[in-house]
Formats: structure tokens, C-alpha cells, sequence
């Protein structure tokens, strides 16, 4: 039977009730991909949305031009989002080609395997001042004083970010991605907080360039705003939004990927072993880590540009489609086993950072810091286990991320 719903999504199918796969991710998933490929759930703003769950149409889904990512294409009344200011919404993940490709090569150059490698001893030290700090004390929220803060160190890094400069980026993530229903104005608030600081960030940048990622934007940009043929290849928007998601994404998936992998790790102490005394399979690890407990369970919504048929299921142009990542990793049709951890099998092809011309711009740089944190963590606390009981952690009530709140350890 083929499902139609109108334009303005008010009409269709009954949505699904998205409560359990907050409560419990996998078996909600595993329920709805064996019902269909498609369903009609409540979106992350709340506004009605297609989910695609199969492994096979959403890794098609992903590379498919047919699906914009700009919300101009989003039919009116369809989608809310984030309501960022022009000054932050300028961003890849609100682009589609040309503009995607014009302001992706502006900064993929940073992020190549080559430049990545060089970063891996300076990252291996940060890891290490970070273990150091905490050594002494035999117990740690992992989650805060290592995962959370590795990631933010070496972005700022990268991007110039004086020290002093550097704010609670957690808080600011979480408003955003895990909003506090007692806090209604906490996103409003946050945006208006990180708006101010990368206006700040790159005046003070502009006014003493030095050797980072964020000064050779800012040349960039003033460089080709001024050539005087009126092509501007860069905005002052783009700028700005260009710095804000490089720093938040920079942050939000790797915090997740390396925390989520420790804890499957604890929940593998075999896998955990062998990898502690060979940390050279860390480097095949990581996709099976991603794969089964990756940091992203939904990826960026996404708008057909004509109506468009998902198994069976006929989707008009303008509707919000959601590609589920997660529920497409625990694919059995694609994956054998696909609820088992097991890195030796060697599975491939996990959605973890996306595909297609959207694929992650900074996969070299998570995957590298994932396995150098996991590399430090493994050989300094060999004793390392779970401070709480396993039933006791609980996860960001959110379908947008999959992360934990806390994670404490001991060792």
C-alpha cells in the first residue's frame, strides 16, 4: 500500500509516538524498520517528518541530489529547526550545491588524512595532560573531565581560539541538541551567547591574524570580498557560521564517539583487552564502534525537491525526511549479527559521518582523536570499570544525538 500526505503535512499517515526510542533506542528502531521502511513520526522540532530506517535506502538517501538540505526547500509551516540568526544558519548544513561545494573547499583542506596525522602526537599529549589531571583521584565522569574536554581543546586549537576565550561549549551544545523543557529560553540564550562570541572571535582575528585555521578563513574571506569583481565567495555569514559549526560539530560527535566507544568497550572487556595490548587494531575498532554505538542517530533532515517514493512510500516535495543512521547500522538485511559488537568481522560501510558530498568534513580528525584518546585511556588505567551500575547511566533524552550525561569510571 502506498502512503501519500500533502504538502503542508497535515494530512497522511498517524505519526508514530517517538517516546520510545528516547527510552529505548535500538528495540524501537529494530520494531519500526521491521514494519516498513518509512514512517511518519514527530520531528526533532516537534512538526511531522518522514523517517527512513532501512540500511539500503538510507545510505542511498544520503547521496541523493533529489533531497536538499537548505530549508528554503522546506514547504511552508513544514519545519522549524534551530531559528538560528543569518549569521550562524550560513552553514554547511543548510547548503546544497553550488554553494556546498563553493564554501566546502574553502576548508576541507584542513581536515585531509595527511594534515590529520600531523595533529596525532599534539593530540596524544593533550590526552595525556588530561589523564595526568585525573590520575590521582581513581575515579572520574569520564564524560567531563576527558571525552568532553579532549575535543574541545583541539578544535580551538586548530581554529586559534585563545584559551582565556574558550566558554562552556557543552553548555551551549546541549541547550541546543537536548533543550531543558524547564528552561524554554536556555536555546534562545545560547544562540545569542555563541552569536556574540564568534563576532568577537573574528574581529579580534582580523585585527591580529596568526598561524590557525580561522585566520586563513578570515583571508579568505576579506581577500576575495575585496578583489573588486563583486563574486564574494565567502560571506560575512558563511564566516561566521563556518567557524560556529566547525567548533560545535568539532565538538558534539566526537565527545560522543569517543565516550560511547569506552563504554562499549567496558561492556567488551575481551575486545577491551586485546586492544590494550595491541592498540594498532584501534584503527579497524573504530568503525565497528561506530557502527554499533555511533554519536548521530538521525542525519541532517533533509527536503525532496519533487515528490519522491521511498519503499513504496510516496513522499511530496517539501516534507522533512529524517535518514536514521543508527537504525540502518542494526540492519540485518545489510549487517549479519548487526545487535553483536564484534570487530573482527570486519564490517564496513557504517553511516556514522554521513556520505555522499555531505560526508563529515572533520572524519579524519574524529576518527584520529577517538583512537589516540582510547589508545591513552587503555594503557594508563588498566583497571579501568564502570563507578556505577550499568543500569544506572542513562542517555541525552533526544533522538538528535546519541550521547551519555555522565559516565563515571573508576580504576
Amino acid at each position: 500500500m502506498q502512503n501519500t500526505a500533502n504538502a503542508a503535512g497535515t494530512d497522511g499517515p498517524e505519526l508514530v509516538d517517538t517516546a520510545p526510542l528516547i527510552e529505548d533506542l535500538y528495540p524501537a528502531l529494530a520494531k519500526l524498520r521491521e514494519a516498513g521502511p518509512v514512517h511518519r513520526i514527530a520531528g526533532t522540532d516537534g512538526r511531522p517528518a518522514w523517517l527512513v530506517t532501512r540500511y539500503e535506502d538510507v545510505r542511498r538517501l544520503f547521496a541523493d541530489p533529489r533531497l536538499a538540505l537548505d530549508k528554503r526547500h522546506a514547504a511552508p509551516g513544514n519545519y522549524n529547526g534551530f531559528s538560528l540568526p543569518p549569521a550562524l544558519d550560513a552553514n554547511l548544513l543548510n547548503m546544497d550545491p553550488p554553494d556546498h561545494t563553493r564554501v566546502r573547499r574553502l576548508v576541507v583542506k584542513a581536515f585531509t588524512p595527511g594534515r590529520v596525522e600531523k595533529m596525532r602526537e599534539p593530540v596524544r599529549r593533550i590526552a595525556e595532560e588530561l589523564l595526568d589531571a585525573i590520575e590521582p583521584d581513581g575515579r572520574a565522569d569520564l564524560l567531563a573531565a576527558y571525552a568532553g574536554q579532549l575535543p574541545i581543546i583541539v578544535i580551538c586549537d586548530l581554529l586559534g581560539v585563545p584559551q582565556r576565550d574558550r566558554r562552556d561549549f557543552r553548555a551551549w551544545s546541549d541547550a541546543l541538541i537536548t533543550p531543558d523543557p524547564a528552561r524554554p529560553r536556555a536555546a534562545k540564550e545560547a544562540v545569542g551567547s555563541m552569536l556574540r562570541f564568534y563576532t568577537e572571535l573574528i574581529a579580534k582575528k582580523r585585527a591580529e591574524p596568526a598561524d590557525d585555521l580561522l585566520s586563513d578563513l578570515i583571508r579568505v574571506r576579506d581577500d576575495e570580498a575585496g578583489d573588486g569583481d563583486g563574486d564574494g565567495r565567502l560571506s560575512e555569514d558563511e564566516l561566521t557560521s563556518l567557524a560556529f559549526l566547525i567548533l560545535l560539530a568539532g565538538y558534539e560527535n566526537t565527545v560522543h564517539l569517543i565516550a560511547n566507544a569506552v563504554l562499549t568497550l567496558l561492556d567488551h572487556p575481551t575486545v577491551l583487552q586485546e586492544l590494550r595490548e595491541d592498540p594498532s587494531g584501534l584503527a579497524a575498532a573504530f568503525d565497528e564502534l561506530a557502527r554499533y554505538e555511533g554519536p548521530a542517530p538521525l542525519g541532517i533532515r533533509r527536503f525532496p525537491l519533487e515528490d519522491i517514493e521511498i519503499g513504496g512510500v510516496t513522499i511530496p516535495a517539501g516534507e522533512t525526511v529524517l535518514l536514521s543512521a543508527a537504525s540502518a547500522h542494526r540492519d540485518p538485511a545489510h549487517f549479519k549479527d548487526p545487535d553483536e559488537f564484534n570487530p573482527h568481522l570486519g564490517r564496513s560501510g557504517h553511516l556514522a559521518l554521513g556520505h555522499g558530498i555531505h560526508y563529515c568534513l572533520g572524519a579524519p580528525l574524529a576518527r584520529m582523536e577517538t583512537e589516540t584518546a582510547l589508545a591513552a585511556l587503555l594503557r594508563r588505567f588498566p583497571g579501568l570499570r564502570l563507578d556505577v551500575p550499568r543500569d544506572q547511566l542513562r542517555w541525552r533524552p533526544t533522538i538528535r544525538a546519541r550521547g551519555l550525561i555522565s559516565l563515571p569510571v573508576a580504576w
